[in-house]
C-alpha cells in the first residue's frame, strides 16, 4: 500500500512538473509570426521609414504577441507579383504598387496624375482620406481584390532622368524611351511624344546601363537609391508620381484579434506620415547627391513650363474618361481626391 502510495504521488509530481514546464512553450505558441515582404533593399526609404517603425510599434504595442518574419529585396517574390503573393496568403503583409496590376487596381493612378501634388505628404495625406472607411479607393479598389491598406506613401513628383541626351527643353523628350510606372505616367509620356516602357524600378538600372532605355520618369530618391546612370535630371513640377500601398489580405485580417487589428491601425497612421516626411525630407538632399555626382540639372524655360503644362492639362481628364469608359470610376476617383487634396 505504501509503495502504491509513493509511486502515484511520484507520477502526479511529474505530471505537475510537467506541466509547468510545458508553459513557455504554450506561452510562446501564442504568439503570432506574420511575414513581410517587400521589393525595396534595406537602405531604401520605404523600409527605414515606413515598413520597419511599423513592425516594432506593432510588436511593441501588443507586448510581443506579434512578432514579423521580414523579406526585402525582392526574397519572397518579384515586385510584381507581391500582390498575388498576399492573396494567396504566402505573405501576410507586403508593398505593393498598383501600377504594376493596373489592370487591376487602376483608380489608385489618380495619385500619380501630373500636378495634382506639391509633394509626398499632400499626396499621401490625402490618399489616406480615399482608403479609409468610406473611402472610394477602399471600395472600389482594394475591398474587390480582397485586401486591406495598413499604410501608404505616395513619391514626391518624378522626374525626367536621361542616361545621355541632353534636354534642355521638353522637345528633347520626343523619341526617348523612359521607364514608367505604367498607368497614368504611361499617358503622360505619351502626350510628350516619348515612349513609357513598362517595368519595376528594380529592373530600371540594367536597361538604362545596358542603353535599352535611354532614361526614366523617377524621384531623385529612386535614382539614387538604385544607382541610376544620369547626366541630366529636370527640376520642377514633375510628370506624376507613384504609389506604393502596404497591404494585408481581408482574409488574414479577420483572423486577427482586435488587439493586434488596432496596433496595426495605429501604426499605420503613424507610418504613413513618416515615410512621407522622410521622402520630402531626402529629396531635397538626394538631388544634392545628384549635383555632386555631376549630374546637370534642368529647369524648364518659362515658355517650355507654359507649353508642357498645356500638353498635360489633359492627361487627369482622359485618364477619367477613360476608366470611365470600361465600366470603372474614374471620374469619381477624381473628383473625390481632389477634394481630399483640398480638404487639409
Amino acid at each position: 500500500m505504501y509503495r502504491s502510495k509513493v509511486l502515484k504521488s511520484f507520477a502526479l509530481g511529474m505530471l505537475a512538473a510537467a506541466a509547468l514546464a510545458s508553459q513557455p512553450a504554450a506561452a510562446q505558441d501564442k504568439k503570432l509570426v506574420l511575414r513581410v515582404a517587400d521589393q525595396f533593399p534595406v537602405g531604401h526609404f520605404f523600409p527605414r521609414y515606413g515598413i520597419k517603425p511599423w513592425m516594432e510599434q506593432v510588436t511593441k504595442a501588443t507586448n510581443g504577441e506579434v512578432q514579423f518574419e521580414y523579406y526585402p529585396a525582392e526574397q519572397l517574390g518579384k515586385a510584381k507579383d507581391l500582390l498575388s503573393l498576399v492573396q494567396s496568403g504566402v505573405a501576410d503583409v507586403v508593398l505593393f504598387a498598383p501600377s504594376y496590376a493596373s489592370d487591376k487596381m487602376p483608380l489608385t493612378a489618380v495619385m500619380e496624375l501630373p500636378g495634382m501634388y506639391a509633394d509626398s505628404c499632400q499626396a499621401t495625406l490625402a490618399h489616406r482620406k480615399l482608403i479609409g472607411e468610406g473611402g472610394i479607393l477602399a471600395q472600389r479598389e482594394y475591398a474587390p481584390n480582397g485586401v486591406r491598406v495598413l499604410f501608404s506613401g505616395i513619391y514626391p513628383p518624378y522626374q525626367l532622368v536621361s542616361a545621355k541626351r541632353k534636354i534642355d527643353s521638353s522637345k528633347d523628350m520626343e523619341g526617348m524611351k523612359l521607364r514608367v510606372l505604367g498607368g497614368a505616367m504611361d499617358l503622360t509620356i505619351r502626350k510628350l511624344k516619348a515612349i513609357g516602357v513598362k517595368m519595376a524600378s528594380t529592373e530600371a538600372f540594367e536597361a538604362i546601363s545596358r542603353g535599352t532605355l535611354d532614361g526614366a520618369i523617377f524621384s531623385y530618391g529612386v535614382t539614387v537609391n538604385y544607382n541610376i546612370p544620369a547626366k541630366y535630371v529636370t527640376a520642377g513640377e514633375g510628370f506624376g508620381s507613384a504609389a506604393a500601398i502596404f497591404i494585408i489580405s481581408e482574409n488574414r485580417w479577420k483572423q486577427l484579434p482586435d488587439n493586434v487589428k488596432k496596433a496595426m491601425a495605429e501604426a499605420g497612421e503613424a507610418a504613413s506620415r513618416s515615410v512621407c516626411a522622410g521622402m520630402d525630407k531626402e529629396e531635397i538632399g538626394d538631388l544634392e547627391k545628384l549635383k555632386q555626382k555631376g549630374v546637370t540639372v534642368v529647369r524648364w524655360s518659362a515658355a517650355d513650363k507654359k507649353e508642357m503644362d498645356a500638353v498635360l492639362a489633359s492627361v487627369a481628364s482622359e485618364w477619367a474618361a477613360e476608366l470611365d469608359k470600361r465600366g470603372k470610376p474614374g471620374s469619381e476617383a477624381l473628383k473625390a481626391a481632389l477634394e481630399a487634396r483640398d480638404s487639409r
